[in-house]
């Protein structure tokens, strides 16, 4: 028995001289390279570290130091200068999960090839990490970055797992090319269920804090978001910096604040923008909300060619469509002011209230493309059931037949300005007057214009207007049906009988003053010459008493008749 009992005492004492020896062994060079070779050799993973630290003070924690972890023949998953496990008496049924976990000063790369980890922790913590993952949903790239994820169990594809709380900050961060510094982010996992309990961070030179939900469809719900001081520049046009509201299901906005915000792109431009957006949900090309508002202004706000400065805008959003209590805005030199509302069915705009004053506007030179051109489809008709005009300066360039009008004042009830998505004069009555006109190099003294439109037809009861020398005077019709078949009657009365020559009917034979009717019938059709389509009588008598009749067919004269007046006959000599 004595024997029996000295041989066992043997024994342990041996194990433990052997333990001891791989408890030192282990954590020199040698040992860290001959575990890191058989974890590689027996595994679909590549593993490697420098050294492994034990100490009695931390009896629960191992520690390894230059850690790299990866899948074999893939780039590594995880580099750090240090790893601090930390083991419970879980490690006696469940080797693979520990009780902590912390990753100080390396790199975590998370890509669709990374390795699913093959280890968990009741608790993750990050400490001066860099994080990765690029090519994902979401191309993330964040430096200095501490925090923890409790608990921690990851899957392929879910480096933090399918459930855990949340707590993270980052000296900096680039999410979908959008660059932030001090971030912090406080939320919860729930499976394809992201909570953002707290957001925030420093973004473009200003500050965004808010509260948001990721839903499993990928929608998104945001509770609150404030963006202050934002001062970004883009390198996308307008349309796709709002592309993302489009990449997915839907955004839900609760309450959304912009303050004193300044955003730039190619053709895009505000300053100073202060926003305040309510329970309005966007939803592909579309919205919902039960009961949305918008409120917003501006220093300036510049799309292509459009430059407005101070605008304010206030609506008021629900299933009908939206009320748009006020919008006014400074553009070229003038003011602009309206109100109304836009109905979801019909896709109608229809503005209650429309003034525009000192405006100093010069047409683009593209501008009757752009009037045949279809407008959106959310815009199928525009109705101004009010409108006022007053002191403005209207100017066409076009070479052809450039014309201008001064101190331009009109009023107009119940114009209907767009149908079908087209531009035109389609209803509704207007006046149009101006203190001078010119016209091809005319010169016009007050013209004015009295128009009355239905379906039918655009019918001008006024036309008239002052030359140097004598009074012009029209009527004219002009069909609502796509030919645009018009019909005009002139009568001037001591003018120029060449006035009309600038205008485009031929030189007459005869010159000086006196008076002028025409008749005159054509097409006014988009992309189609007008001049072939004219047909017209023309009779002229100046104050000679020579008189000229002319008749024009297809934009040709092809009958002149010119009088010249007899010379009385002398008395005979006696």
């Amino acid at each position: 028995m004595k024997f029996i009992g000295k041989l066992l005492i043997y024994v342990l004492t041996a194990f433990w001289v052997v333990v001891i020896v791989l408890y030192f062994l282990l954590q020199t060079r040698w040992g860290a390279e001959r575990v890191s070779n058989w974890i590689s050799e027996n595994s679909g993973y590549h593993v490697a570290f420098d050294a492994m630290d034990h100490r009695f003070s931390s009896p629960s924690h191992i520690l390894l130091e230059n850690v790299t972890f990866g899948r074999d023949g893939q780039p590594a998953t995880l580099v750090a200068k240090t790893v601090d496990i930390g083991l419970s008496s879980r490690q006696l049924t469940d080797p693979q999960h520990v009780d902590t976990i912390l990753l100080k000063d390396g790199t975590l790369n998370i890509s669709s090839q990374t390795a699913p980890l093959p280890f968990r922790a009741d608790r993750l913590e990050l400490h001066d990490m860099a994080f990765n993952s690029p090519g994902s949903e979401w191309n993330l790239s964040a430096q200095r970055v501490d925090g923890g994820v409790i608990p921690w169990n990851p899957e392929a594809g879910r480096v933090l797992g399918s459930k855990a709380q949340i707590q993270l900050s980052a000296g900096s961060l680039t999410l979908n090319d959008v660059p932030a510094t001090n971030v912090l982010i406080e939320g919860s996992i729930d499976k394809e269920q992201v909570t953002l309990s707290n957001i925030g961070a420093d973004v473009a030179r200003g500050a965004l804090t808010g509260v948001a939900r990721r839903n499993a469809d990928g929608s998104w719900i945001v509770d609150s978001l404030r963006l202050n001081d934002i001062r970004l520049q883009s390198d996308k046009v307008l349309a796709e910096f709002f592309s993302p509201l489009t990449s997915i299901p839907s955004l839900q906005i609760g309450r959304l604040e912009v303050t004193d915000a300044r955003l730039q792109g190619p053709d895009w431009a505000v300053t100073d923008l202060d926003l305040s957006l309510r329970n309005l949900t966007f939803s592909k090309d579309d919205w919902q909300t039960q009961e949305g508002k918008l409120s917003m202004n501006a220093s300036e706000f510049i799309y292509g060619s459009l430059h407005l400065f101070d605008p304010i805008l206030n609506a008021e959003f629900s299933p009908q469509g939206i009320a748009l209590r006020q919008f006014t805005t400074r553009w070229e030199g003038g003011m602009i002011r309206t109100s109304g509302h836009w109905l979801r069915s019909g896709k109608a705009l229809v503005l209650d209230d429309t003034a525009i004053a000192g405006l100093e506007y010069t047409l683009p030179t593209n501008w009757k493309q752009l009037w045949m051109k279809p407008l959106p489809g959310w815009l199928n008709s525009l109705t101004l059931k009010k409108f006022n005009a007053s002191r403005n300066l209207v100017i066409d360039v076009d070479p052809t037949f450039p014309w201008q009008l001064t101190a331009l004042d009109s009023y107009g009830t119940n114009l209907g300005l767009v149908q079908d998505h087209q531009w035109g004069v389609w209803s509704g009555n207007a006046t149009f007057n101006a203190a001078v006109g010119t016209f091809n190099r005319v010169d016009v003294r007050r013209p004015s214009l009295a128009l009355t439109a239905n379906s039918s037809t655009i019918n001008i009861s006024e036309l008239s207007g002052y030359t140097e020398r004598g009074l012009l005077e029209a009527t004219a019709s002009v069909s609502q049906v796509p030919q645009r078949q018009t019909q005009i009657s002139l009568n001037g009365r001591g003018v120029p009988v060449n006035i009309l020559q600038p205008w485009g009917w031929p030189a007459l034979p005869i010159s000086g003053d006196g008076n002028i009717q025409l008749t005159a019938s054509g097409t006014v059709q988009a992309d189609t010459p007008l001049k072939p389509t004219v047909n017209g009588q023309l009779h002229a008598l100046n104050a000679e008493k020579q008189q000229v009749e002319q008749t024009m067919t297809g934009g040709v004269v092809s009958t002149v008749s010119a009088v010249v007046p007899a010379v009385a006959p002398t008395s005979p000599q006696p």
